[in-house]
C-alpha cells in the first residue's frame, strides 16, 4: 500500500503539511519553518482506519526525500518521526536529533 500513497504538500510562510487521503480518509504530517535550512515536524496524524498500512512511514519518507531535494534539515518533534528517524540511520544526512 505505502508504495501507491499519493502525497501532496500544502505550505504557508510558516510551515505546512503532507497530505494523503487514503480510502476517504486523511492522514497528515505537520511542520514548522525555522528557516530555509530547517523545518521542524511536530505532528502526524493517522486514522485508525489506516494504522498498520505504512501511511505514516510513507508521510516521513516524502519528509526526507522533499528536504534531500529541497536542501533543508528536519528536526523529529513528532514523536512518530522521531521514532523513524532512530530507526532510518540513512536519514541522518537530512535529520537532526535534538
Amino acid at each position: 500500500m505505502a508504495g501507491d500513497i499519493k502525497i501532496t504538500k500544502e505550505e504557508t510562510a510558516k510551515g505546512g503539511r503532507y497530505v494523503t487521503v487514503v480510502s476517504g480518509h486523511e492522514a497528515e504530517m505537520t511542520f514548522s519553518r525555522v528557516n530555509p535550512e530547517l523545518i521542524i515536524v511536530d505532528h502526524t496524524g493517522v486514522p485508525d482506519a489506516l494504522r498498520g498500512q505504512g501511511v505514516g512511514q510513507a508521510l516521513a519518507l516524502h519528509a526526507v526525500e522533499d528536504a534531500r531535494a529541497g536542501g533543508w534539515k528536519i528536526i523529529p518533534l513528532c514523536p512518530f518521526m522521531r521514532a523513524q528517524s532512530l530507526r532510518h540511520k540513512d536519514w541522518a544526512d537530512v535529520v537532526r536529533q535534538s
